[in-house]
Protein backbone atom coordinates (compact mmCIF):
# COMPACT_ATOMS: atom_id res chain seq x y z
CA UNK A 1 0.00 0.00 0.00
CA UNK A 2 2.78 2.59 0.81
CA UNK A 3 4.10 1.34 -2.56
CA UNK A 4 1.18 2.22 -4.43
CA UNK A 5 0.69 5.65 -2.44
CA UNK A 6 4.13 6.74 -3.22
CA UNK A 7 3.87 5.63 -6.76
CA UNK A 8 0.93 8.09 -7.18
CA UNK A 9 2.66 10.88 -5.52
CA UNK A 10 5.53 10.47 -7.90
CA UNK A 11 2.92 10.34 -10.94
CA UNK A 12 1.64 13.60 -10.07
CA UNK A 13 4.68 15.35 -9.43
CA UNK A 14 5.62 13.80 -13.46
CA UNK A 15 2.67 15.36 -14.63
CA UNK A 16 3.08 18.40 -13.04
CA UNK A 17 6.45 18.98 -14.57
CA UNK A 18 6.06 18.43 -17.50
CA UNK A 19 5.18 21.61 -20.33
CA UNK A 20 2.17 22.75 -20.31
CA UNK A 21 0.62 22.43 -23.80
CA UNK A 22 -0.23 25.73 -25.07
CA UNK A 23 -3.63 25.96 -25.97
CA UNK A 24 -4.96 26.94 -29.77
CA UNK A 25 -7.66 29.59 -29.45
CA UNK A 26 -10.11 30.19 -32.91
CA UNK A 27 -9.97 33.91 -34.01
CA UNK A 28 -12.55 35.36 -36.29
CA UNK A 29 -11.28 38.04 -38.67
CA UNK A 30 -13.06 39.71 -42.18
CA UNK A 31 -11.50 40.80 -45.12
CA UNK A 32 -11.20 44.67 -44.27
CA UNK A 33 -7.73 45.70 -46.17
CA UNK A 34 -5.35 46.77 -44.54
CA UNK A 35 -6.29 45.43 -41.33
CA UNK A 36 -7.09 42.12 -42.50
CA UNK A 37 -7.02 40.24 -46.18
CA UNK A 38 -6.04 37.47 -47.84
CA UNK A 39 -2.63 37.83 -49.56
CA UNK A 40 -1.87 35.84 -53.17
CA UNK A 41 -1.17 32.62 -51.04
CA UNK A 42 -4.44 32.39 -49.75
CA UNK A 43 -2.42 32.96 -46.03
CA UNK A 44 -4.59 35.76 -44.10
CA UNK A 45 -2.14 38.76 -43.29
CA UNK A 46 -2.91 42.37 -42.20
CA UNK A 47 -2.21 45.25 -39.52
CA UNK A 48 -4.74 43.34 -37.04
CA UNK A 49 -3.36 39.52 -38.23
CA UNK A 50 0.19 41.12 -37.64
CA UNK A 51 -0.73 42.55 -34.38
CA UNK A 52 -2.36 39.16 -32.94
CA UNK A 53 -0.04 37.16 -34.33
CA UNK A 54 2.40 39.05 -32.21
CA UNK A 55 0.04 39.22 -29.10
CA UNK A 56 -0.27 35.29 -29.39
CA UNK A 57 3.56 35.07 -29.28
CA UNK A 58 3.70 37.13 -26.46
CA UNK A 59 1.14 35.18 -24.46
CA UNK A 60 2.60 31.69 -25.23
CA UNK A 61 -0.67 30.51 -26.95
CA UNK A 62 -1.38 28.97 -30.51
CA UNK A 63 -4.22 30.64 -32.66
CA UNK A 64 -6.58 29.66 -35.94
CA UNK A 65 -7.81 32.59 -37.85
CA UNK A 66 -10.91 32.12 -39.54
CA UNK A 67 -12.18 33.98 -41.83
CA UNK A 68 -15.78 35.29 -41.33
CA UNK A 69 -18.23 36.01 -44.75
CA UNK A 70 -19.36 39.24 -43.08
CA UNK A 71 -18.92 41.48 -40.34
CA UNK A 72 -22.37 40.81 -38.60
CA UNK A 73 -21.25 37.17 -38.67
CA UNK A 74 -17.98 37.79 -37.36
CA UNK A 75 -19.47 39.57 -34.48
CA UNK A 76 -22.15 36.78 -33.78
CA UNK A 77 -19.24 34.03 -33.86
CA UNK A 78 -18.17 36.17 -30.96
CA UNK A 79 -21.66 36.79 -29.21
CA UNK A 80 -22.44 33.27 -29.13
CA UNK A 81 -18.92 32.12 -27.68
CA UNK A 82 -18.46 29.94 -31.11
CA UNK A 83 -14.92 31.56 -31.41
CA UNK A 84 -12.00 32.84 -28.59
CA UNK A 85 -11.82 36.31 -30.19
CA UNK A 86 -12.10 38.53 -33.20
CA UNK A 87 -9.65 41.23 -35.00
CA UNK A 88 -10.38 43.59 -37.99
CA UNK A 89 -11.64 47.24 -37.35
CA UNK A 90 -13.95 46.82 -35.14
CA UNK A 91 -15.01 49.31 -33.04
CA UNK A 92 -15.38 49.49 -29.70
CA UNK A 93 -19.04 50.81 -29.11
CA UNK A 94 -21.73 51.16 -26.29
CA UNK A 95 -24.16 49.01 -27.70
CA UNK A 96 -21.15 46.22 -28.39
CA UNK A 97 -19.95 46.08 -24.77
CA UNK A 98 -23.74 45.23 -23.81
CA UNK A 99 -22.97 41.99 -25.96
CA UNK A 100 -19.70 41.39 -25.58
CA UNK A 101 -15.55 42.31 -24.29
CA UNK A 102 -13.03 43.95 -25.64
CA UNK A 103 -9.53 44.33 -25.06
CA UNK A 104 -7.97 47.72 -24.77
CA UNK A 105 -8.03 49.99 -28.04
CA UNK A 106 -5.48 48.69 -30.54
CA UNK A 107 -6.13 51.20 -33.28
CA UNK A 108 -7.13 55.39 -33.31
CA UNK A 109 -9.72 55.99 -36.26
CA UNK A 110 -12.58 57.17 -37.58
CA UNK A 111 -15.06 57.77 -40.18
CA UNK A 112 -14.44 59.90 -43.57
CA UNK A 113 -16.07 60.46 -46.89
CA UNK A 114 -15.16 59.11 -50.42
CA UNK A 115 -15.78 60.00 -53.91
CA UNK A 116 -15.03 59.63 -57.10
CA UNK A 117 -11.85 61.29 -58.77
CA UNK A 118 -12.32 64.37 -60.78
CA UNK A 119 -11.68 64.20 -63.59
CA UNK A 120 -12.12 61.13 -64.84
CA UNK A 121 -15.53 61.99 -66.62
CA UNK A 122 -17.11 64.11 -69.16
CA UNK A 123 -16.15 67.58 -68.40
CA UNK A 124 -19.22 70.31 -67.01
CA UNK A 125 -19.72 71.67 -69.93
CA UNK A 126 -19.87 68.52 -72.67
CA UNK A 127 -22.26 66.89 -69.53
CA UNK A 128 -24.50 70.20 -70.03
CA UNK A 129 -24.68 70.17 -74.26
CA UNK A 130 -25.17 66.14 -73.50
CA UNK A 131 -28.15 67.35 -71.00
CA UNK A 132 -31.93 66.19 -72.41
CA UNK A 133 -32.93 70.09 -71.80
CA UNK A 134 -29.99 71.23 -74.00
CA UNK A 135 -30.63 68.36 -76.69
CA UNK A 136 -34.23 69.47 -77.00
CA UNK A 137 -33.19 73.06 -76.75
CA UNK A 138 -30.89 72.42 -79.84
CA UNK A 139 -33.76 70.51 -81.90
CA UNK A 140 -36.65 73.26 -80.95
CA UNK A 141 -33.76 75.70 -82.16
CA UNK A 142 -32.85 74.18 -85.19
CA UNK A 143 -36.46 73.63 -86.16
CA UNK A 144 -37.28 77.22 -85.74
CA UNK A 145 -34.90 78.10 -87.95
CA UNK A 146 -35.66 75.97 -90.68
CA UNK A 147 -39.35 76.96 -90.13
CA UNK A 148 -38.49 80.76 -89.89
CA UNK A 149 -36.29 80.08 -93.15
CA UNK A 150 -38.65 78.76 -95.10
CA UNK A 151 -41.36 80.91 -94.36
CA UNK A 152 -38.92 84.03 -95.74
CA UNK A 153 -39.02 81.44 -99.10
CA UNK A 154 -42.43 82.21 -98.68
CA UNK A 155 -42.27 85.63 -98.80
CA UNK A 156 -38.79 86.77 -100.84
CA UNK A 157 -39.48 83.51 -103.24
CA UNK A 158 -40.33 86.35 -106.35
CA UNK A 159 -38.45 88.97 -105.23
CA UNK A 160 -34.71 87.98 -104.78
CA UNK A 161 -33.05 85.43 -107.12
CA UNK A 162 -31.71 83.82 -103.46
CA UNK A 163 -34.53 82.84 -102.46
CA UNK A 164 -36.12 81.60 -106.21
CA UNK A 165 -36.07 77.91 -105.52
CA UNK A 166 -37.88 75.10 -105.42
CA UNK A 167 -39.05 74.03 -101.89
CA UNK A 168 -37.01 71.16 -102.18
CA UNK A 169 -33.82 73.15 -103.14
CA UNK A 170 -34.34 76.00 -101.67
CA UNK A 171 -34.28 74.60 -97.90
CA UNK A 172 -30.79 74.93 -96.61
CA UNK A 173 -30.66 78.04 -98.02
CA UNK A 174 -33.40 79.77 -96.49
CA UNK A 175 -31.76 77.80 -93.03
CA UNK A 176 -28.35 79.32 -93.79
CA UNK A 177 -30.40 83.05 -93.86
CA UNK A 178 -32.32 82.21 -91.25
CA UNK A 179 -29.54 81.29 -88.98
CA UNK A 180 -26.71 84.57 -90.66
CA UNK A 181 -30.12 86.57 -89.75
CA UNK A 182 -29.95 85.39 -86.20
CA UNK A 183 -26.31 85.14 -85.60
CA UNK A 184 -25.10 88.76 -87.64
CA UNK A 185 -27.88 90.59 -88.16
CA UNK A 186 -28.15 88.77 -91.51
CA UNK A 187 -27.20 89.50 -95.14
CA UNK A 188 -26.80 92.80 -96.34
CA UNK A 189 -27.33 91.77 -99.78
CA UNK A 190 -29.76 89.41 -98.61
CA UNK A 191 -32.28 92.15 -97.10
CA UNK A 192 -35.83 91.04 -97.32
CA UNK A 193 -38.06 93.16 -100.23
CA UNK A 194 -41.66 92.56 -100.12
CA UNK A 195 -43.09 93.73 -96.60
CA UNK A 196 -44.19 90.56 -94.96
CA UNK A 197 -40.40 89.47 -95.52
CA UNK A 198 -39.35 92.58 -93.60
CA UNK A 199 -41.96 92.67 -90.80
CA UNK A 200 -40.93 88.84 -90.35
CA UNK A 201 -37.05 89.52 -90.49
CA UNK A 202 -37.60 92.48 -87.39
CA UNK A 203 -39.45 90.21 -85.17
CA UNK A 204 -36.89 87.38 -85.98
CA UNK A 205 -34.07 89.64 -84.88
CA UNK A 206 -35.65 90.87 -81.76
CA UNK A 207 -36.83 87.34 -81.08
CA UNK A 208 -33.54 85.61 -81.66
CA UNK A 209 -31.97 88.15 -78.85
CA UNK A 210 -33.83 86.41 -76.04
CA UNK A 211 -33.73 82.99 -77.47
CA UNK A 212 -29.98 83.33 -77.19
CA UNK A 213 -30.01 85.01 -74.43
CA UNK A 214 -32.32 81.89 -72.56
CA UNK A 215 -30.01 79.15 -74.52
CA UNK A 216 -26.91 80.75 -72.76
CA UNK A 217 -28.85 80.72 -69.24
CA UNK A 218 -29.88 77.51 -69.65
CA UNK A 219 -26.41 76.22 -70.12
CA UNK A 220 -24.84 78.05 -67.82
CA UNK A 221 -27.73 77.06 -65.12
CA UNK A 222 -26.69 73.45 -66.00
CA UNK A 223 -23.13 73.71 -65.31
CA UNK A 224 -24.18 75.54 -61.99
CA UNK A 225 -26.44 72.98 -60.72
CA UNK A 226 -24.35 70.49 -62.10
CA UNK A 227 -20.87 71.75 -60.52
CA UNK A 228 -22.97 71.83 -57.50
CA UNK A 229 -24.48 68.53 -57.34
CA UNK A 230 -21.27 66.56 -58.10
CA UNK A 231 -19.58 68.35 -55.23
CA UNK A 232 -19.24 66.85 -52.12
CA UNK A 233 -17.08 67.94 -49.11
CA UNK A 234 -18.92 67.87 -46.04
CA UNK A 235 -21.12 65.56 -44.54
CA UNK A 236 -23.74 68.17 -44.88
CA UNK A 237 -23.89 67.57 -48.87
CA UNK A 238 -24.37 63.89 -48.67
CA UNK A 239 -27.97 64.75 -48.51
CA UNK A 240 -30.10 63.76 -52.26
CA UNK A 241 -26.23 61.96 -53.21
CA UNK A 242 -26.44 58.07 -53.64
CA UNK A 243 -24.68 57.13 -50.38
CA UNK A 244 -23.30 53.71 -49.28
CA UNK A 245 -21.71 52.11 -46.36
CA UNK A 246 -21.66 48.81 -44.86
CA UNK A 247 -24.76 47.38 -43.02
CA UNK A 248 -24.93 47.28 -39.03
CA UNK A 249 -21.43 49.36 -39.14
CA UNK A 250 -20.45 52.13 -36.71
CA UNK A 251 -20.79 54.32 -40.27
CA UNK A 252 -24.31 53.20 -40.89
CA UNK A 253 -25.25 53.95 -37.14
CA UNK A 254 -24.20 57.48 -37.38
CA UNK A 255 -25.83 58.24 -40.77
CA UNK A 256 -29.14 56.93 -39.26
CA UNK A 257 -28.64 59.87 -36.81
CA UNK A 258 -28.08 62.32 -39.34
CA UNK A 259 -31.29 60.93 -41.36
CA UNK A 260 -28.86 60.32 -44.13
CA UNK A 261 -30.51 57.86 -46.92
CA UNK A 262 -27.66 55.44 -47.83
CA UNK A 263 -27.61 52.02 -49.59
CA UNK A 264 -25.95 49.14 -47.32
CA UNK A 265 -24.01 46.35 -48.33
CA UNK A 266 -23.10 42.88 -46.31
CA UNK A 267 -19.35 43.65 -47.33
CA UNK A 268 -16.67 45.94 -48.77
CA UNK A 269 -15.84 44.27 -52.62
CA UNK A 270 -19.55 44.66 -53.92
CA UNK A 271 -19.85 48.55 -52.44
CA UNK A 272 -16.55 49.11 -53.91
CA UNK A 273 -17.45 47.33 -57.28
CA UNK A 274 -20.90 49.62 -57.83
CA UNK A 275 -18.59 52.67 -56.98
CA UNK A 276 -16.04 52.27 -59.28
CA UNK A 277 -19.11 51.63 -61.61
CA UNK A 278 -20.33 55.39 -61.32
CA UNK A 279 -23.22 53.71 -59.15
CA UNK A 280 -22.41 55.71 -56.00
CA UNK A 281 -22.07 59.45 -55.54
CA UNK A 282 -20.26 58.60 -52.07
CA UNK A 283 -18.96 56.10 -49.76
CA UNK A 284 -18.96 56.76 -45.64
CA UNK A 285 -16.87 54.06 -43.47
CA UNK A 286 -13.98 54.28 -41.74
CA UNK A 287 -11.41 56.33 -42.69
CA UNK A 288 -8.21 54.15 -42.93
CA UNK A 289 -9.84 51.59 -45.44
CA UNK A 290 -11.37 54.16 -47.27
CA UNK A 291 -7.70 55.46 -47.33
CA UNK A 292 -6.05 52.36 -48.41
CA UNK A 293 -8.03 51.40 -51.23
CA UNK A 294 -8.25 55.69 -52.54
CA UNK A 295 -4.21 54.88 -52.38
CA UNK A 296 -3.76 51.39 -53.58
CA UNK A 297 -6.32 49.93 -56.22
CA UNK A 298 -8.29 52.81 -56.44
CA UNK A 299 -5.66 55.14 -57.23
CA UNK A 300 -7.11 57.57 -59.85
CA UNK A 301 -10.88 56.49 -59.27
CA UNK A 302 -11.18 57.56 -55.75
CA UNK A 303 -10.31 60.37 -53.29
CA UNK A 304 -10.95 61.34 -49.76
CA UNK A 305 -13.29 64.43 -48.87
CA UNK A 306 -13.47 66.57 -45.69
CA UNK A 307 -11.46 65.69 -42.58
CA UNK A 308 -12.27 62.49 -40.27
CA UNK A 309 -15.08 62.64 -37.79
CA UNK A 310 -16.56 60.79 -35.51
CA UNK A 311 -13.40 59.43 -33.89
CA UNK A 312 -13.58 56.12 -32.04
CA UNK A 313 -11.05 53.10 -31.07
CA UNK A 314 -10.79 49.38 -32.39
CA UNK A 315 -10.30 46.55 -30.01
CA UNK A 316 -10.09 43.30 -30.06
CA UNK A 317 -13.41 41.64 -29.37
CA UNK A 318 -13.95 38.78 -27.25
CA UNK A 319 -17.15 36.78 -25.68
CA UNK A 320 -19.01 38.37 -22.64
CA UNK A 321 -16.59 36.89 -19.38
CA UNK A 322 -13.61 35.65 -21.45
CA UNK A 323 -10.72 34.85 -19.41
CA UNK A 324 -8.10 36.29 -22.23
CA UNK A 325 -8.90 39.44 -21.79
CA UNK A 326 -6.62 40.44 -18.90
CA UNK A 327 -3.80 38.48 -20.42
CA UNK A 328 -4.20 40.33 -23.83
CA UNK A 329 -4.41 43.69 -22.27
CA UNK A 330 -1.02 42.85 -20.51
CA UNK A 331 1.11 41.51 -24.01
CA UNK A 332 -0.66 44.39 -25.29
CA UNK A 333 0.86 46.83 -23.16
CA UNK A 334 4.45 45.06 -23.29
CA UNK A 335 4.15 45.51 -27.25
CA UNK A 336 3.76 48.81 -26.97
CA UNK A 337 6.21 49.29 -24.21
CA UNK A 338 8.52 47.03 -26.61
CA UNK A 339 8.19 48.74 -29.44
CA UNK A 340 5.94 46.15 -31.09
CA UNK A 341 2.96 47.68 -32.03
CA UNK A 342 4.69 51.00 -33.90
CA UNK A 343 6.74 47.91 -35.81
CA UNK A 344 3.61 46.72 -36.76
CA UNK A 345 1.75 50.13 -37.35
CA UNK A 346 4.80 51.73 -39.71
CA UNK A 347 4.68 48.66 -41.54
CA UNK A 348 0.97 49.24 -42.97
CA UNK A 349 0.74 52.67 -42.97
CA UNK A 350 4.25 53.97 -43.40
CA UNK A 351 4.01 56.31 -39.90
CA UNK A 352 3.12 55.96 -36.01
CA UNK A 353 0.18 56.48 -34.89
CA UNK A 354 1.13 56.95 -31.24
Amino acid sequence: MPKQICAMILLAFALAARPAIAQELRIATVERPPFAMKGDGGEVTGFSIDLWKALAADMGMNSQIEMAPSFPEMLRRVESGEVDGAVANISITLDREKRMDFSQPIFASGLQIMIPEAGGGPSPILQALLSREILIALLLALALLFGGGMLMWVFERKQQEYFRKPAGKALFPAFWWALNLVVNGGFEERVPQSRPGRIFAVLLVISSLFIVSLFVAKITATITVDAIQSNVSSLSDLYGKRVATISESTASAFLDTRNIRYRGYESLDPMIADFEAGRLDAVVFDAPILAYYANTRGRGKARMAGAVFRPENYGIALPQGSRLAEQINRSLLNLRENGTHEEIYRKWFGSTGE
